[in-house]
Formats: C-alpha cells, sequence, structure tokens
C-alpha cells in the first residue's frame, strides 16, 4: 500500500510555495498527497498585490468526509492558516487521524525576519503554539522560534559568534520540546562557519538524544517557499520511513541548488525557485 500524507495548507497561484511545492515533492518521493486547502489565493502574501478566498468553513466538511470515508494517513503536514479558527480545524483533523503511526509535522508560519506577519494577531500566535505542542516535529524559522517560545528576537539577531548563536538556538528549542513536540528543526539559520570562515546556512534539529545542524553555502537570497520545500521533503521522508539526518541532508542539497540557479538568473523572491528541474534528486 502506497504512502499518504494529508496537507493542509493554502494554493497560491504564483510564488511556488504551500501545496504547490508540497504535492510536486511529495510525488516525486513516491507518497501520495492528498491536500486540504485552507485558502486559495491569486499569489502568495508577499506580492503587493493578492486575491485570497478563504476556504475556513469547508475545513470541518473535509474532515468529516475523510472520517466517513474511514481515511488512513501516514502523515499529517500542517501550514499556512489564514486564521485562529483555521488552526481549531487544525487541531480537530488531527485529534481525528493522528493516530499511532501517523506523524503530525507542524510548519508554524507565522513571521520571518524577525517579524510577526501582519495578518496573523496574538491569538493567532497562542493558538499555534498549541497546535505545535501536539506536533511529532515542527519546523519554525528562527522569528517562528521565538514567538512560540516568547523570546525577543533582538536577542539572537546579531549574535556573530557560530557556537554561541547555535547554543543559544540548541536551548530555545529543548525549551519548546518540553511543551510537546518530540523533535524541532529550526531552518534558515544563517552564520559564519568558525571552521572555513563561510558563510552558511543551516537546519538545526533538537530531538532531546542529540543535535544534528546541516549546513551549506550561503548563496544569498530570501525567496519564497523554500521552508515549504524543506519541509515537505521531511514529510516525505518521514512516510517513506527514513531518517531525518538523511532528510535534513537531501532537501539542503536540494534547495541550495534551486537557489543557486535563482541567484544567477536574477529571480524575484517572491516568484519563489526553479526546483522542478531538481525533483529527481527526491526519487527513490
Amino acid at each position: 500500500m502506497g504512502k499518504k500524507v494529508a496537507v493542509i495548507n493554502d494554493l497560491s497561484g504564483f510564488g511556488r510555495c504551500s501545496l504547490t511545492a508540497a504535492i510536486s515533492v511529495l510525488s516525486a518521493m513516491g507518497v501520495q498527497a492528498c491536500p486540504l486547502p485552507t485558502a486559495v489565493l491569486s499569489a502568495q502574501t508577499g506580492y503587493e498585490d493578492y486575491h485570497c478566498v478563504s476556504l475556513t468553513e469547508e475545513m470541518e466538511q473535509f474532515r468529516r468526509s475523510w472520517e466517513k470515508m474511514e481515511a488512513r494517513f501516514d502523515g499529517i503536514y500542517t501550514g499556512f492558516a489564514a486564521d485562529e479558527e483555521q488552526i481549531g480545524h487544525m487541531i480537530h483533523i488531527a485529534e481525528t487521524f493522528h493516530k499511532k503511526k501517523a506523524f503530525l509535522l507542524v510548519d508554524p508560519i507565522m513571521g520571518d525576519h524577525g517579524y510577526k506577519f501582519d495578518i496573523f494577531s496574538i491569538e493567532f500566535c497562542r493558538k499555534m503554539r498549541e497546535l505545535a505542542k501536539m506536533a511529532d516535529i515542527v519546523t519554525p524559522n528562527l522569528t517562528e522560534l521565538c514567538i512560540l517560545t516568547d523570546t525577543d528576537y533582538r536577542m539572537i539577531e546579531n549574535m556573530t559568534d557560530e557556537k554561541h548563536l547555535l547554543t543559544v538556538i540548541r536551548q530555545l528549542a529543548e525549551n519548546l520540546r518540553k511543551d510537546g513536540p518530540r523533535t524541532v528543526v529550526v531552518t534558515g539559520i544563517q552564520f559564519c562557519d568558525n571552521e572555513d570562515g563561510i558563510q552558511k546556512m543551516g537546519n538545526l534539529a533538537v530531538t532531546g538524544k542529540e543535535t544534528h545542524l546541516a549546513a551549506f553555502p550561503y548563496v544569498g537570497g530570501s525567496y519564497s517557499g523554500t521552508g515549504d520545500l524543506f519541509a515537505s521533503v521531511l514529510a516525505g521522508g518521514l512516510a517513506r520511513g527514513e531518517n531525518l539526518k538523511s532528510m535534513m541532508e537531501l532537501a539542503g542539497s536540494f534547495i541550495e541548488k534551486a537557489i543557486t540557479d535563482a541567484v544567477k538568473e536574477e529571480i524575484p523572491r517572491n516568484d519563489g525557485v526553479e526546483y522542478e528541474k531538481y525533483l529527481h534528486m527526491l526519487m527513490k
């Protein structure tokens, strides 16, 4: 029987992100993506102008329909929620389908570069903490890690020493783990490698038993959808029964190639990266 992952996220016409990224990545990995759209957008929210149709009222109907079908999933993977009510629906869906053999991966989309996205309220962030507590694995960026742990981002934004920075991030991740998620993977950590002096971009996994840093040369640029690509590779790997370390390395290599091309071709950051040509890297 093929592996299935329920993907709860938005569908954006432009930006190469969210469900567009998740469906293509999971499919390349031989995993069936079962999408539950939270909203349909003309373009992702980083564009100056976009139209958004919220599907809040439909989410419970999806859950009921899947429950009547006696649907079974190998994993549940949540992403963009338009408001706190949608997070409530995500929690209800997880309570229904998050069984012993199914993982729950939460990508807690709330902000970036030290700022909470304007469309989200304080109550939204509180509700996201509630969802994150249920997760087997949560994938915040640094900003989202600070929001989830009620930490001032300014405490870490100017840190230049690699060891000190990673130690602080590791401790914040451990603090988050105490609240519930078994594994925290902090994404998009930019630092200067003390050994070779090269600027790197890394992702740090904290599991309780160990930590693992997967880092690659920083090639510049911050692009729409790269966090979705990373989380999607992890979700696909978990569904295939592969270990977290190898999936982090694979995701990093995959995304690094796509970003390198985007920088060379001067692709606008809102357009995302041309990852499609590298999907073969994910096939098994």
